[in-house]
């Protein structure tokens, strides 16, 4: 995840410059195979050569889409064009599924009228460097993936890797047809049609989830949760985090950070800001951290906060609380928290709330109730 606009400008040159370099060999291995194809005769050589030539202007969206994305955020757009990426990745996959679909569809005919198909050395020597450029291509493309956390540029790396398996699978229908006179051409590009249409569903839903909304990466987390919890004794706990994703370097990050009560409020403020920078240096994303005073010197409330917890791990153990306090009256005393339960969990927010209620005042009394918030579907649990 690029940090800074000197790293943001950095990654889009190497993203440019992957998506030049794509562009000039895929020419090249278009111009080889369809001469190879036309020479033979074969449909899945002539197939895999326009697959090569998808693969150029996959490579020319590729250089759109980081170009776009790298343009500063507008008064129409405040968070940055980064998505653009996505969408850049979203036209690269239907691109291949459009070239998938083709080269199905001509397989297909091939072989329910398969035609005879000349062979050479020639032919195989090209297939064969087809397939180390293409090795090649998918190795500086998944390399440059994850050294630029670029879904394009890994979409590209998976079309590559595709592409070494589909001509692999040309190649030996050719060298079949040779030895044993079998005609596996039809075959061979339905297969190759296959692997096509994998390597596009696979890219396209790359590009779907950061759009949709995914959860960040555990590894994102893990790090921003030991980042807090460990930059300042005042710092209790962390809650409520969201994290929306606009696109590689343009992540916005916000949660409610646990503070003492009884702490100063200016330092207490001045620490948060101290700890926003940091994540903000560090983690490369911006940040709203929002303080919330927990009583930690209330006995009764810790006992009780210890109780109600102890209920609700009983009733089941993925389910987290946080916000407790208690509010005290003359017949009765309210117990008010929040329970971040986890996502897909089938039983109604009412349920859980009754289940808690009736299970606390077993415990506790009858003069206890309790006010619960249901964290269900925005937050992430951690």
């Amino acid at each position: 995840m690029p940090k800074t606009e000197t790293d943001i400008e950095k990654r889009n040159k190497y993203g440019m410059l992957c998506g030049i370099v794509g562009i000039f060999l895929n020419l090249i291995l278009f111009a080889g195979k369809l001469f190879a194809g036309m020479l033979s005769g074969a449909i899945s050589i002539t197939a895999d050569a326009f697959n090569n030539l998808s693969d150029a202007g996959s490579s020319i969206i590729t250089i759109a889409g980081f170009k776009m994305a790298a343009q500063r955020a507008d008064e129409e757009h405040p968070y940055g064009h980064a998505r653009m990426e996505y969408v850049a990745t979203l036209a690269v996959a239907a691109i291949i599924l459009i070239m998938g679909f083709e080269l199905f569809r001509d397989s297909f005919g091939k072989i329910i009228k398969p035609q005879d198909i000349e062979f050479s050395w020639f032919i195989v020597a090209i297939l064969l460097a087809s397939i180390a450029v293409k090795c090649v291509m998918a190795v500086y493309n998944f390399y440059f993936s994850k050294k630029l956390d670029s879904s394009t540029l890994e979409a590209t790396g998976r079309d590559s890797l595709s592409d070494c398996i589909a001509t692999s699978v040309v190649l030996a229908a050719t060298l079949i047809a040779h030895f044993s006179g079998l005609n596996l051409d039809g075959i061979g590009g339905v297969f190759v049609s296959l692997f096509i249409f994998y390597s596009g569903i696979s890219s396209a839903r790359e590009a779907i989830d950061p759009l949709l909304g995914a959860k960040p990466e555990p590894e994102f987390v893990d790090r921003l949760k030991e980042m807090v919890l460990d930059f300042d004794k005042n710092i209790l706990g962390m809650h409520d985090l969201m994290v929306h994703d606009y696109g590689p370097g343009h992540r916005i990050v916000s949660f409610h950070a646990e503070v003492p009560e009884d702490g100063d409020m200016v330092e207490l403020h001045d620490i948060i800001d101290n700890l926003e920078r940091r994540i903000r240096r560090e983690l490369g994303c911006i940040v709203t951290i929002h303080m919330d005073p927990v009583a930690i010197e209330d006995e009764e409330v810790a006992v009780l906060k210890a109780e109600v917890l102890s209920v609700i791990k009983g009733l089941d153990s993925h389910i987290n609380m946080h916000d407790f306090r208690i509010i005290r009256g003359d017949t009765h005393t309210n117990l008010v928290f929040d329970i971040a339960v986890p996502f897909g969990y089938i039983t109604s927010d009412d349920d859980i709330c009754n289940a808690i209620q009736e299970n606390v005042r077993k415990k506790l009394g009858k003069n206890y109730y309790t006010v619960i918030e249901v964290d269900r579907d925005n937050y992430i649990n951690i």
